[in-house]
């Protein structure tokens, strides 16, 4: 045969193969609708793993084996997929227990801020809440945390992202740790500034204080001062802190203009950091299942077995339901060797169908699936 008879043989294999899905889908929807009567899960997981094996032993060699469990598995996947979207469509939804409001209740919050006055996260507050707030700070990410946990705060403003440094992994373990929901997020350019006591001179510093992701990101300038020692610090604005109240010349610190202003310190140099197009991302946070009507963006976690495949069956939910995933972000689990837990950020609404059902599906078929915020 010839490759133009080998293709139109191919065409008739692949007219059967659609006839055959398009009838097992059916088959597939009248079986949503017993499930849906009777109330039975849609994942059945036990039934599924027979059936792998069972049409497995059907093929004639082990390249054909591991094709046809792919092929099936994807099959099976359509199958829960359709049988989700038919359990919304009939207005069968899984109770989230969040509750919709209008817009956030800020005129009489308690905002908490980690750090001290100057530092980054109060810039980014004063930018989200505006004039007039009732804030306090607290040391570290940690303590704010706890502040909003048990109600001595109503929010917390974090950082969770730069777009230079990269991720806060620390936030991330504290999204799972703490019973707190993220509810808005405030970006902000981020400019360092050599800050030192009026009338330091660059070669009067031995010492440099600032926060270490900060010192990586001021990394050229350090290097082309390689005598000046590094020590980091909890937060910038605590470095420019220690720099005013020690009172000694051979000290600086890498920090804001504006922590320049509330300790009245000089700026030696602006933009010491190594790129121009650096921002950080914060996180509002608070301890009540609450999102805003307009609400359009999504962050979750979720678990996923340790094996092949296991993570591209869940991101599989994003693509069906046609929703933009932004982030994704892996972090280990601390009791399973090698075995982690991924953080999701994608485009949506609580109230989307097409968020309900990627959620419908996660929930079911992911570890310990949890929403940390709808935004």
């Amino acid at each position: 045969m010839d490759l133009l008879e080998l293709r139109d043989e191919i065409d008739k294999i692949d007219r059967e193969i659609v006839r055959l899905y398009e009838e097992r889908m059916k088959i597939s929807q009248q079986v949503a609708e017993y499930k849906i009567t009777t109330g039975k899960k849609v994942l059945d997981k036990e039934r599924e793993i027979k059936k792998l094996n069972a049409v497995k032993d059907m093929a004639h060699n082990d390249f054909n084996r591991y094709g046809i469990e792919e092929l099936f598995e994807q099959i099976m996947s359509m199958s829960r997929k359709l049988q989700y979207q038919m359990l919304t469509e009939k207005g069968i939804f899984q109770k989230l227990p969040f509750m919709e409001v209008d817009r956030l209740e800020v005129k009489e919050a308690r905002i908490v801020f980690p750090g001290t006055n100057g530092a980054y996260s109060q810039e980014a507050m004063d930018k989200y809440f505006g004039e007039g707030i009732h804030s306090f700070h607290v040391d570290n990410f940690r303590e704010a945390m706890e502040a909003i946990e048990e109600g001595r705060a109503d929010f917390a403003i974090l950082p969770i992202e730069n777009s230079q440094a990269g991720s806060v992994h620390e936030i991330y373990d504290m999204l799972v740790e703490f019973e707190n929901y993220i509810v808005g997020e405030q970006i902000i350019p981020i400019e360092h500034c050599l800050l030192v006591l009026p009338g330091t001179k660059i070669e009067d510093i031995q010492t440099i204080y600032s926060h270490p992701q900060s010192l990586m990101q001021s990394s050229k300038f350090l290097h082309a001062h390689s005598s000046i020692r590094q020590v980091g610090m909890q937060n910038n604005a605590f470095a420019a802190k220690k720099v005013m109240e020690d009172r000694d010349r051979s000290q600086a610190a890498i920090a804001s203009a504006k922590a320049g202003e509330v300790y009245e310190l000089e700026v030696l140099e602006r933009g010491v950091n190594n790129s121009t197009n650096n921002s950080t991302r914060f996180i509002i946070v608070t301890n009540q299942k609450i999102f805003c009507k307009d609400a359009k963006k999504m962050s979750i976690c979720f678990e996923v077995p340790h094996k092949s495949g296991s993570l591209y069956h869940m991101l599989s939910h994003f693509i069906y339901n046609h929703l933009n995933m932004n982030r994704i972000e892996s972090r280990p689990l601390l009791d399973r060797t090698w075995e982690y837990r991924f953080f999701i950020d994608f485009e949506g609404n609580l109230g989307d169908g097409a968020v309900k059902n990627a959620l419908r599906g996660l929930r079911e078929e992911a570890a310990n699936m949890r929403i940390l915020g709808n935004y």
